[in-house]
């Protein structure tokens, strides 16, 4: 695959039109100069090696172009000239319209039309009806401007190879346009699917809208990045950002391995949600899992910085459990989110703790007291309701933790958890 993208282009760098240009010009200056040598033998041969040898080397040349200076798109018009004046040309010199040069303009006006960017549609059209019916004309009534075959053998023989070249470069250009049309459709799929979940992608795709839904049994996880204004003076622009991308990009790969859905980002807060869009009885467990491994990896990146003289930022979190509807809205530039009072709850709880802190409500702290060492830390105030109780969460009970750190688990609480043991809550999930 390697070697395909180091002649045609790389389809994460290169456009569509960009790699069928390079390919086509490739695949006819190959052609060209193998039809060079196959007509050797026929009359006119000077004149026929020297069309299809100056054609395959300005083809060479716009693929030189084209791949390495990246200039495809100011290559248009040449590259459609040539291909019209060397059948053009071939027809007056090779037999006319029983030569077959003509099935040669079916596969270039296909290439024509795929490759069009600024250019007026009704000229390419105009081009390609003019110019065979002007060929027609001009062999009916100067039948002596046309050079014939001398024998039957070399009309046949030359007839049936560009028979046989059309057909190899239809092939191939369908053949390339299935290919890179599936890259883009590729490349496209996995573009929706970073900006929505799978499953709400698929049916966006298929029905036009996808129906808001209704979670009873949700994990809500917030993360906001402590002493980030504070710092964000002492960088530029350019820094900031690439730090901010870092880190998101670890929470990002942490929430897959957790089975959290990530939902957003706001500034240096970053959301992400547990039992949505796929219901399951673990999610709880995952988020505060995932919380523990934000801060663990926080924490390494923060000593990593101190042994530079850095300062690094820290991560303040909340974790709430609770129902909540979720689904897509807008139209342009559309978003996954989620809605309801668990997930202001868990935004609260988040903002009410300290740096460094995991922040867990009690309807949390009830599903995950049996594996994590909760500390009970007062209350918090919600406006217009009563308070909630709050708990820290320090890390793993000391039979499932590991040996050097209180935030690690250790191989027994793995094996429990990959295995499903831990989990005992056997109640049907609507």
């Amino acid at each position: 695959m390697k070697w395909i993208y180091f002649f045609l282009g790389d389809p994460r760098k290169h456009s569509l039109e960009h790699r069928l240009f390079n390919t086509v010009s490739l695949v006819t200056g190959i052609l060209n100069l193998a039809v060079a040598l196959g007509v050797i033998r026929l009359e006119n041969s000077l004149v026929l090696v020297a069309l299809n040898f100056g054609s395959g080397i300005l083809m060479f040349a716009m693929y030189y172009l084209s791949r390495v200076k990246s200039i495809y798109f100011s290559l248009y018009w040449p590259f459609h000239l040539t291909i019209l004046f060397y059948l053009s040309a071939m027809w007056l010199y090779s037999g006319g319209s029983l030569g077959g040069n003509h099935y040669f303009l079916i596969p270039a006006f296909v290439i024509a039309l795929f490759l069009i960017r600024n250019q007026n549609v009704y000229v390419v059209y105009s081009i390609y009806i003019l110019l065979p019916v002007t060929l027609y004309v001009v062999e009916f009534f100067h039948k002596e401007w046309v050079t014939s075959y001398g024998t039957n053998s070399d009309l046949y023989l030359d007839a049936g190879s560009k028979f046989i070249f059309v057909q190899i470069l239809i092939g191939i250009l369908v053949f390339i346009l299935r290919r890179n049309l599936n890259i883009e459709r590729k490349k496209s799929e996995t573009l929706l699917l970073n900006i929505l979940p799978e499953s709400v992608a698929v049916e966006l795709k298929k029905e036009g809208r996808v129906i808001p839904r209704s979670y009873e049994f949700a994990s809500v996880l917030f993360c906001d990045i402590t002493g980030f204004t504070k710092n964000a003076t002492k960088m530029n622009a350019e820094e900031l950002v690439a730090e901010l991308d870092t880190i998101f990009r670890e929470f990002d790969r942490l929430c897959k391995e957790y089975r959290l859905e990530k939902i957003k980002t706001i500034g240096d807060s970053y959301m992400a949600v547990g039992g949505v869009p796929n219901v399951n009885r673990t999610n709880v467990v995952d988020s505060v899992l995932c919380g523990l491994a934000f801060q663990s990896y926080m924490a390494e990146q923060k000593e990593v910085h101190s042994l530079r003289g850095r300062d690094f930022w820290e991560v303040r979190l909340g974790i709430h459990l609770g129902p909540l509807v979720a689904g897509v809205v807008g139209t342009e530039k559309f978003v996954y989110d989620v809605w309801g009072d668990t997930v202001k709850t868990a935004s609260r709880l988040e903002s009410f703790g300290m740096a460094c802190e995991l922040n867990i409500s009690f309807e949390v702290y009830e599903e995950v007291k049996l594996y994590f060492d909760c500390e009970p830390h007062g209350c918090v105030s919600m406006k217009g309701e009563t308070d909630i109780p709050l708990y820290i969460v320090k890390g793993f009970l000391p039979e499932f933790a590991d040996g050097l750190s209180s935030k690690v688990p250790n191989d027994l609480f793995k094996r429990l958890y990959e295995s499903g043991a831990l989990f005992t809550h056997n109640e049907e999930i609507e």
